[in-house]
């Protein structure tokens, strides 16, 4: 009967009803599972999305997971990371919320373009499309055209990836202007998919004042309410908390937001995040969608023991620690640098060893010569991660001297790389005005300049070199030893490179490119063989770092920390 409703409602494209569907698409052949926000923003929705993906595809379940993001822009790919935290790039190029990053991390899966949509992307495809005619004279609008976009983004993504349940995750708060495209066309996906086929959990936050002692859900009461005046009833809710809620709280929020009470679940703060999944299994909250989706009989556990392993295996046990430097210029927001930071984490459970992570603003250390030095004190280890502009360059350039001079473990990252090669040009190469082109363009030895393809490129978004690319990797050197073999796969986003014209002097002074791209002389990992640890990668390895799939860079590198911390 649904697959009927859904016919009949593509075929009348002359009617007030836009609902494109694709070719082969069946209704309930696909289980939608929606993720919304309510009461404040950054509350775990990302990591509470990745872990209930987790949780079901423990049970066997085809998940794959889309992000509907609210803003305008077509892709993250400008986004300032002091303001939005990291810009995480996919396999394909696709420039992306850091959410992605998560969902690839726990669900150990490789995602598409089709797993990230803005709204100013969904905008742009009904403009293209008005442009084109497709719209027959039709006067284009929010409804049905907007929303008839969005849900033919989700049913194209599931009949792509034929999965068992499309995971979406809808950014922003409900009640935000931006978000309420994605909101709306998720009731009418309800509505028209059918009830059994489309589950609603909104993941609110329960308040409790300092002044008052107790937890307060009014807030919480409301935001679901807003919810409710749309027209889109939560199945589930989940109560985000500091501290466990009472069983008063569910209790409150359950009659009225019209939930049952065991399908309203507390979430308070856990030490390690991948205690989440198995957290909320045992809260059985994967069980609560199933059994709204009429799915808990096919996809039934085999008890926890597989998720557990995969818990105590992501746990440190040991007392011993480390210290890594982060070298950058947003260390005033940490999500800014996410990946590396879940790279260090892959890397701890590894080695069992506590890393902790000291950040250095690299902006302050060009204040003074000593700073360098002052500032790496006591640090096993020295990463300085990626960026773009001349802020703070000098600080890093600082920083890697003192690392190579003093025999600290550096790892660079992208841009962290360029500013190793251009410190050693500097200071053993004798090339003493040695920059980058993106720095100072009228430098006398550009040992970083632009690639040679994104020369006549002029606009910002989407014009970097971006994605998955190949790496062949020198026999005998420390990058082969550390990745086993002789070609990787790992992620780039970057527009400057080595310039070609440098590498052979940059080489007779003892710097080694031990990575480069299939036949062409671009430059994407350079070591120093007579240095502990002393690798920059034009990629960032830590975009594939996985739980218990650590980057074999990122792993080689806190292995050495722990040796020379132990001298």
């Amino acid at each position: 009967m649904k697959q009927d409703v859904l016919s009949a409602i593509a075929m009348q494209s002359s009617d007030e009803t836009y609902t494109p569907v694709p070719k082969d698409y069946k209704a309930g052949k696909t289980k939608y599972v929606i993720v919304t926000g309510s009461v404040i923003s950054g509350i775990g929705k990302g990591i509470f999305t990745s872990s209930l993906g987790k949780c079901l595809r423990d049970r066997g379940i085809k998940i794959v997971p889309i992000k509907l993001e609210a803003y305008l822009n077509v892709d993250s790919g400008t986004l300032n990371p002091f303001r939005h935290g990291e810009v995480f790039v996919l396999d394909d190029g696709t420039e992306t919320d850091m959410d992605l990053g998560g969902y690839e991390r726990f669900m150990d899966l490789t995602l598409s373009k089709d797993s990230f949509v803005t709204s100013g992307k969904i905008y742009q495809r009904i403009i293209e499309k008005e442009r084109r005619g497709e719209y027959l004279g039709r006067d284009v609008q929010f409804i049905p055209h907007v929303t008839g976009e969005t849900k033919l983004v989700l049913r194209n993504l599931a009949v792509k990836s034929n999965a068992d349940m499309v995971l979406v995750e809808i950014g922003g708060t409900v009640g935000d202007y931006e978000n309420m495209f994605a909101l709306e066309a998720i009731r009418e996906l309800a509505y028209e998919e059918g009830h059994d086929n489309v589950c609603v959990v909104n993941v609110t936050y329960v308040l409790e004042p300092p002044s008052t002692g107790e937890f307060k859900s009014k807030a919480a009461q409301l935001g679901i309410k807003r919810m409710i005046e749309m027209g889109l009833q939560p199945d589930v809710v989940v109560c985000r908390s500091e501290r466990p809620i009472p069983e008063v709280i569910r209790q409150k929020i359950s009659m009225n937001v019209n939930v049952p009470l065991n399908r309203v679940f507390g979430a308070h703060n856990v030490e390690n995040i991948y205690e989440v999944p198995l957290f909320l299994r045992k809260q059985k909250v994967d069980e609560a969608i199933l059994e709204v989706l009429g799915l808990e009989k096919k996809f039934p556990t085999n008890g926890n023991k597989e998720l557990e392993k995969w818990t105590k295996a992501n746990t440190v046990t040991s007392s011993k620690e480390i210290t890594v430097g982060i070298a950058g210029k947003y260390t005033g927001l940490v999500d800014s640098y996410i990946s590396i930071l879940k790279a260090l984490e892959h890397c701890s459970a590894a080695t069992n060893t506590r890393v902790r992570v000291k950040w250095i603003e690299t902006t302050e250390i060009e204040k003074g010569n000593k700073r360098a030095a002052y500032e790496l004190k006591g640090i096993n280890g020295l990463i300085v991660p990626g960026g773009f502009g001349s802020r703070g360059c000098e600080g890093k350039i600082a920083c890697i001297k003192h690392a190579r001079e003093n025999k600290i473990p550096f790892l660079g990252l992208c841009f962290g790389m360029q500013m190793a090669v251009i410190e050693f040009a500097r200071n053993v190469a004798g090339l003493k005005a040695a920059n980058s082109t993106e720095i100072d363009e009228k430098t006398p030895n550009p040992v970083i300049c632009i690639l040679p393809e994104q020369d006549e490129i002029e606009e910002l978004g989407g014009t970097l070199r971006l994605g998955g690319f190949d790496v062949v990797v020198k026999k005998g050197s420390l990058a082969h030893r550390l990745y086993g073999k002789e070609k990787v796969r790992e992620r780039f986003r970057h527009r400057f490179n080595v310039n070609t014209k440098y590498i052979d002097r940059l080489e007779e002074k003892g710097l080694l490119f031990s990575g480069m791209a299939p036949k062409k002389r671009i430059m994407q990992i350079a070591e120093i063989p007579n240095h502990p640890f002393f690798v920059g990668t034009q990629f960032h390895p830590e975009f594939v770092s996985r739980p218990l799939k650590p980057s074999p860079i990122f792993l080689g590198f806190i292995k050495t920390c722990i040796e020379k911390s132990a001298q």
